[in-house]
């Protein structure tokens, strides 16, 4: 095994913490929570990825508080779940794993819940992230907002501390609040906080400070920012890395490097197309969102899968930044993972290969497999929408009982 190969199977410093290796789960929705609170179903993914080697495993879209959801049963981070939560991280922790828990607030991005009021958002004016569940307006929202934002992100991380996170990643990408404020796709300010990117970045950032000042002695503090939005208009490379300084100076231990809009350019977040056929089957039931979707994939262009889709972005990133970096986007082969490390990237974030197979890991390092199965068909995404939660369409379906049980149900 070359040097490189080996290096992604040696432990990481990360801020406090230290992982076992450099592979990451990624923060990716597993629709595995029920009312707010984590499923059984949820324990046994996370579980089954930090037994199959993944080194940190992040839950996806804490919400930090219950208007910043997206979906209805989304996890949002209060007190009375603390048990439910510790249940989780705990089972991560007994194979040997970390967990991290990622915060988002989805401001005006928000699909499938009526939010009373105007969303909020970094600019006002009509909201179409939000029209076929009524949320027709956002509005631009004051220093009172912010404010209390900031509060409720920091709030999100000491309950997560005290539930036995080991990580918390705030979500600056792919078109929720955070990225917002990013990415001139929403943000259309003239104050301190909008125009340049220096000033576009300046909320997440004390957003993130806050964080850390909050548990950054305990937790480590990591940010999923894009490389770009990849369509006209929106977010550059070269926004990015103004974006990583500030974040840097703000206290970030890691930035995932993720890429694209939920809306504006899904193709280029998954670097391939939506899989409307299973999307069609898992929401036969749910006409508006399927509607919403598929008028979303309207004009998109075409797009096969090609390794490394983000690496030309993050290779400008590197090269501009001392921080630590997770390279995300199309790893799963070992040569891709040899890649990232050849690049001089810390840590290789998967979801979908993972999604395919949790022991992937554990079957690099002992050389059984050198590639993953996963064809990137995008067949797993829709199942955030099933009550089983999600799945690769290759395996077989998700037990749905244990999707209806809050996590703490096994103690009782």
């Amino acid at each position: 095994m070359s040097d490189h190969r080996q290096q992604a199977f040696t432990p990481f410093q990360l801020g406090p913490i230290t992982l076992r290796n450099r592979f990451v789960r990624a923060g990716a929705n597993e629709a595995m929570s029920l009312n707010g609170t984590p499923t059984r179903a949820m324990v046994k993914h996370h579980r089954d990825m930090a037994r199959g080697g993944v080194a940190l495993t992040t839950v996806a879209y804490g919400a930090v508080s219950e208007r910043g959801r997206t979906l209805p049963n989304q996890i949002w981070l209060r007190e009375e779940i603390i048990p439910d939560l510790k249940v989780l991280t705990d089972a991560v922790h007994a194979e040997g794993g970390k967990i991290s828990m990622q915060l988002t607030h989805g401001g005006s991005f928000v699909t499938s819940i009526k939010v009373k009021g105007r969303t909020i958002s970094a600019s006002s004016g009509i909201n179409k992230a939000g029209l076929l569940c009524g949320n027709f307006l956002q509005r631009a929202m004051k220093e009172q907002d912010m404010a209390q934002v900031v509060d409720e992100f920091a709030a999100a991380a000491r309950i997560c501390r005290d539930a036995g996170f080991d990580a918390v990643e705030l979500h600056m990408g792919h078109g929720y609040l955070l990225n917002q404020f990013i990415s001139p796709l929403s943000n259309k300010r003239k104050d301190e906080y909008g125009g340049s990117p220096e000033n576009r970045a300046r909320f997440p950032a004390r957003v993130l400070k806050a964080v850390k000042d909050a548990v950054g002695q305990d937790l480590a503090i990591l940010a999923k920012i894009n490389v770009a939005d990849g369509v006209r208009r929106g977010s550059s490379v070269e926004d990015a890395i103004v974006t990583g300084r500030i974040l840097q100076a703000a206290g970030a231990d890691m930035l995932v490097l993720s890429g694209g809009r939920n809306i504006e350019s899904g193709w280029f977040m998954f670097g391939s197309n939506m899989n409307l056929d299973e999307m069609s089957k898992v929401l036969a039931d749910q006409k508006l969102t399927l509607t919403m979707i598929k008028l979303s994939q309207k004009g998109v262009p075409q797009v096969k899968f090609r390794p490394m889709y983000f690496l030309d972005y993050s290779r400008k990133i590197r090269a501009a930044l001392d921080i630590p970096l997770g390279y995300l986007g199309g790893v799963s082969s070992m040569d891709d993972v040899e890649k990232a490390m050849t690049e001089g990237f810390e840590a290789v974030v998967m979801a979908r290969p993972l999604l395919h197979d949790p022991e992937l890991v554990r079957k690099f390092q002992q050389g059984i497999v050198n590639k993953s199965g996963c064809t990137h068909c995008n067949g797993c995404v829709p199942y955030i929408y099933h009550p089983g939660g999600t799945r690769c369409i290759e395996n077989p379906p998700n037990d749905i009982a244990l999707n209806q049980q809050i996590a703490s149900a096994e103690l009782i």
